[in-house]
């Protein structure tokens, strides 16, 4: 059942997932859910027929605070505790809790914009350092921009991969005769 855990979680979203683990049957096995992260979340699922669901409500998910979360998938009975599952998830901020305004770009992003910026005002300036009463400035230069900036354009493009479901654009369908 690997992967049954979503890679992100919305804060303030109901948070539901239906796992079947048919050699754990109620009612001596019960399935908790543990994240550890920002903070400490467990969660017991509840049995129906052949399923075991995890169910947490909008209003509860609101206060889990946002960040990576380490998780394990137990299975529990009165004798024997057994690992199922481990991962990684990211809960998400809840945006009805943001006031003002808010930044959602990725730190990938964020860096990107930051050292395309610099070099598009890099265009038009000669000297690479320079001093004026004994206070100098050396610039970084151009080159380790070039390559910070191809760094970062690499991980915004796996960034968007990941959300495309490991594409990098839209599917194109053609058709040769």
């Amino acid at each position: 059942m690997a992967g049954s855990i979503p890679s992100e979680i919305a804060a303030g979203i109901t948070f539901s997932v239906s796992l079947s683990y048919p050699e754990y049957a109620a009612p001596e096995w019960g399935l908790t859910l543990i994240l550890r992260g920002p903070q400490a979340i467990n969660i017991d699922a509840v049995r129906d027929g052949d399923e075991f669901t995890f169910s947490v409500a909008a209003d509860a998910t609101a206060a889990w605070a946002p960040g990576t979360y380490w998780w394990q998938l137990r299975a529990i009975d009165t004798f024997e505790t057994v690992l199922l599952e481990d991962g990684q998830t990211k809960v998400l901020q809840d945006l009805s809790a943001v006031e003002g305004a808010f930044d959602g770009r990725s730190h990938a992003v964020k860096v990107l914009e930051a050292v395309e910026a610099v070099i598009e005002g890099r265009a038009s300036i000669d000297q690479q350092s320079y001093s004026i009463n004994n206070r100098s400035l050396t610039r970084t230069p151009m080159a380790d921009l070039l390559k910070l900036r191809a760094v970062y354009r690499a991980q915004v493009q796996a960034e968007k991969a990941g959300k495309n479901g490991g594409r990098l654009g839209r599917v194109m369908r053609v058709r040769f005769s």
